[in-house]
């Protein structure tokens, strides 16, 4: 591995705990979890991320010992193969609530879907960085913004929840354009993603762009330029969508020229304070973020429901809030799955659940807090809304949910059965 690929990848906290452990996924998995135990954090749900690269990209082989290693280390169970490690994982006493992998849309097709959901896999976070053909070709992306509609079209109708990285202020865009692509990802029912993982180009030495950069060829905006537009970029993300990030975990002397500041989304918040307007994206909104930068709590709570069309399918984003607060205690995403779904298990008339979430502290799986919101019944709620919903309005027969492999028990208790990889319910 050259020195540049080294710093462009490898770089990141979570990276260097990699390679600590040698990149074994066992190892790395036990060793997060005590680093986690001794600073107190309960450890009976974990939710994991495959990142750095493209997994899928990898040896089935090896992408198979990845994944059934990261079962064992919570089970404590030595498996031969990928099935017998996630039926050991659903009953562990630290449960896995999920599995995020990092793809790209070349490598989200059909048979890259169906080994993800193997996995046990309910997220995806997927490299478009840009919705402009001609800029998807001068950076080199290899795929065209077609395959980018593609996947999120094949993995909604998986069931999968999509997470978009985007990367403002690349090569020949310029501050209007980069504005107008984000309102088209937003508002082009053939994108609209769940998530957003918004990185602004940085330059590193030893990539293309330096040189484009050193030479005079490429100009990053300026810091006032930069904060501007992630805070117009912000305004436009519409309810249902959460923002995870705003800039990537870089070391600041590795960056030689794009974001000076390590307080991006802050400064951005400032920013859209003074003009007026608004984030009311999923993270902004939810209790526990409310509770702790605000010290806000929810006074008159209200079920919310949001109906949409995104990539060939009805979606409806349901979620328990107090509208007077702009607080969100918890959502559901249902889904009426298009014509296309390649899934044998949702083929006929079926609605998928792709998320349920309930905010605020983590709670242990078999307590009751009554100053926080999750275990409160919230969920058990939602969930019959959502079977309301798909029975009566989308006209469905069978309902199914993408679920953690460490929640299936969860769903059993309310009638549902496993199904492939899928948690199904017959709805009379």
């Amino acid at each position: 591995m050259s020195t540049h690929q080294f710093y462009r990848k490898y770089m990141c906290p979570t990276s260097m705990r990699a390679i600590r452990a040698r990149y074994d996924p066992y190892l790395q998995t036990r060793h997060r979890i005590e680093q986690l135990k001794q600073l107190g954090h309960s450890v009976d749900k974990v939710e994991f991320i495959v990142m750095g690269g493209t997994f899928m990209a990898l040896p089935e082989e090896y992408r198979d010992y990845f994944i059934r290693n990261l079962h064992d280390a919570l089970s404590g169970h030595t498996s031969n193969n990928i099935y017998e490690a996630v039926k050991y994982s659903e009953r562990s006493l630290t449960k896995c609530i999920g599995i995020t992998i990092e793809t790209r849309p070349d490598y989200c097709m059909k048979r890259h879907l169906s080994d993800m959901l193997t996995y046990g896999c309910t997220r995806l976070e997927i490299g478009v960085q840009s919705v402009y053909e001609d800029v998807a070709r001068d950076t080199n992306r290899g795929h065209t913004v077609k395959a980018v509609c593609e996947s999120f079209h094949l993995a909604k109708d998986s069931g999968f929840k999509v997470v978009a990285h985007m990367m403002p202020d690349l090569p020949n865009v310029g501050l209007e354009r980069d504005i107008e692509q984000f309102t088209e990802f937003f508002e082009n029912p053939a994108f609209r993603p769940d998530g957003l993982k918004l990185y602004p180009t940085l330059v590193i030495r030893g990539t293309g762009l330096y040189e484009l950069w050193k030479s005079g060829r490429y100009k990053s905006y300026s810091p006032s330029d930069l904060i501007e537009l992630v805070a117009r970029i912000l305004a436009l993300v519409p309810p249902w969508t959460r923002v995870y990030r705003v800039q990537r975990d870089i070391p600041m002397p590795l960056v030689s020229s794009g974001v000076e500041h390590g307080n991006l989304r802050e400064l951005a918040f400032a920013r859209m304070k003074d003009l007026g307007i608004q984030c009311r994206d999923v993270r902004t909104r939810e209790v526990g973020i409310q509770e702790i930068h605000h010290k806000v709590r929810p006074y008159q709570v209200e079920l919310v429901r949001r109906d949409y069309v995104a990539n060939g399918g009805w979606e409806t984003f349901l979620s328990y809030e107090d509208p007077d607060q702009d607080i969100l205690i918890g959502l559901l995403r249902l889904r009426k799955c298009s014509e296309e779904t390649f899934r044998f298990e949702l083929v006929g008339g079926v609605s998928i659940v792709r998320e349920l979430h309930v905010y605020g502290s983590v709670v242990p799986v078999s307590s009751r807090d009554p100053t926080k919101f999750q275990h409160q019944g919230f969920g058990m709620l939602l969930m019959e809304e959502a079977e309301r919903i798909a029975r009566e309005e989308h006209g469905s027969g069978k309902i199914a949910v993408i679920s953690g492999v460490g929640t299936r028990n969860y769903y059993r208790k309310i009638g549902y059965r496993l199904q492939g990889p899928y948690m199904v319910k017959t709805l009379k």
